[in-house]
């Protein structure tokens, strides 16, 4: 491997234009390798269109060959997808690809914020969302899905509005785009160092997801009781929320309200996308002025979000552990229990058995409300104080432990990121050129 001359690293830190470091050269894409190629996408391959059959006829669909459209498009590499066809659908509607080929979303919601690519492992059809793009042999499908990948803040700038707020890829300035084109060599080594990266993302993936698993497993074990830690025993209390606690209304706090500095606090609808069963540090902060009008809250404290999509949702509930007083925007129901356990309450009030009941308090169709009133209503059964600690303190280090994973599954992303812009700009050399050149 060979790294970046110290030429280049300070030509393009500087922003200089005044010569190239000996091996390479100046393009409409920036400085490359002189012995790399500049050239359009569609000169490495074809694109196809897919569509979908009609779903009126049976014949078509419950086959043995996958249909993908962008709702599978979740992983680099495909092999399985929701829907399947038969082979009549074959011409009928959508076309067959095989494994090589790379899969582009060019219309959908999704391009507002990123661009699904993936490449094809097995022979399928797909819908008229995506592109196939099918490369040549002179080109590798590997080496191209790392370019489509490190390239997506480019390739979304070409996104149009299209109907319905959703946005289009046109397909000539997709194959219009210039891409830096290393030797075939490179090509594959590029595209087997960065493989490698995306085999320890994806076991990280994997450990998560089953980490994940076992934490659910052993709530529903210790938080109804069927599965009692060491040195406890007895029966639990059936108590409502009610009975041991008191209900308060969130206020204030308007979205545009919200500045980088001053005091924490916590909008409802942060606690669907912000937070899970805690909230130690708010990622959100208002003035002064503000929080004069918002409601207080402290540490033991519970939010619920008093509005929601649907009614499984409804009620989703944070425990606020953090030891700086806070501040609670409208639609958030605050309950401060009495003589409880806070982080095991926070656990505890979203698991299914309290779930269910707050989607039957839910009132609503398009938006869904949950009050103070039917909140108190919610019957739960407790344990003794030292129990709740006990159990709150297994699941705590499982969070712990899992948080862990996704801090080196994050790292390990981002260190992708960076490899992605050394190797697909020949800043770092994996192959000798001398040796490219006679491979």
């Amino acid at each position: 491997m060979r790294g970046v001359p110290a030429e280049l690293d300070s030509l393009e830190r500087t922003g200089g234009s005044t010569g190239v470091p000996p091996g390479y050269k100046r393009t409409e894409v920036g400085v490359i390798p002189e012995d790399w190629e500049v050239t359009n996408l569609g000169e490495l391959g074809r694109c196809l269109s897919g569509g979908t059959p009609s779903m009126a006829d049976p014949r078509l669909w419950g086959g043995e060959i996958p249909w993908v459209s962008s709702k599978d498009m979740k992983a680099s590499r495909l092999r399985h997808s929701i829907d399947h066809v038969t082979p009549l659908a074959i011409g009928a509607g959508t076309r067959m690809v095989h494994p090589g080929t790379i899969f582009i979303v060019v219309r959908g919601m999704s391009l507002a914020h990123s661009l699904p690519v993936a490449l094809v492992e097995r022979s399928m059809t797909f819908n008229q969302d995506i592109k196939a793009f099918v490369p040549t042999p002179e080109v590798s499908s590997e080496f191209l899905l790392s370019w489509f990948e490190g390239n997506q803040s480019r390739l979304l700038h070409l996104a149009t509005e299209a109907t319905h707020g959703t946005k289009r890829i046109p397909t000539p300035d997709l194959l219009g785009c210039r891409v830096p084109l290393p030797p075939l060599p490179e090509q594959r080594a590029i595209a087997g160092a960065l493989s490698d990266v995306d085999e320890l993302i994806g076991a990280l993936d994997r450990l998560i997801a089953k980490k994940r698993a076992i934490k659910q497993a052993t709530m529903q074990q210790l938080l109804t009781g069927k599965t009692r830690l060491p040195g406890f025993s007895g029966e639990w209390e059936r108590r409502t929320l009610g009975e041991i606690g008191s209900f308060s209304k969130g206020r204030g706090i308007r979205r545009d309200e919200v500045t980088e500095e001053g005091l924490p606090c916590i909008r409802y609808g942060e606690l669907y996308t912000e937070y899970g069963d805690h909230i130690v540090a708010p990622v959100s902060r208002i003035p002064p002025s503000v929080a004069e009008t918002a409601l207080p809250i402290r540490t033991g404290d519970l939010l619920f979000a008093g509005s929601g999509e649907t009614a499984e949702e409804i009620g989703r509930c944070a425990a606020y552990l953090g030891e700086q007083p806070a501040f609670a925007g409208g639609d958030i129901v605050v309950w401060s229990p009495v003589g409880q356990h806070a982080a095991y309450l926070g656990y505890l009030m979203n698991h299914p058995t309290v779930t269910a009941q707050k989607a039957r308090f839910g009132q609503g169709d398009a938006v869904v409300h949950i009050s103070a009133r039917s909140l108190a209503q919610v019957e739960v059964k407790l344990p003794p104080l030292a129990e709740q600690s006990a159990i709150a303190t297994v699941l705590s280090d499982m969070d712990a432990e899992i948080s862990a994973l996704e801090d080196r599954r994050n790292k390990t992303r981002a260190i992708k990121q960076g490899m992605m812009q050394e190797l697909l700009t020949g800043r770092i050399r994996l192959v000798d050129p001398e040796e490219a050149a006679t491979a």
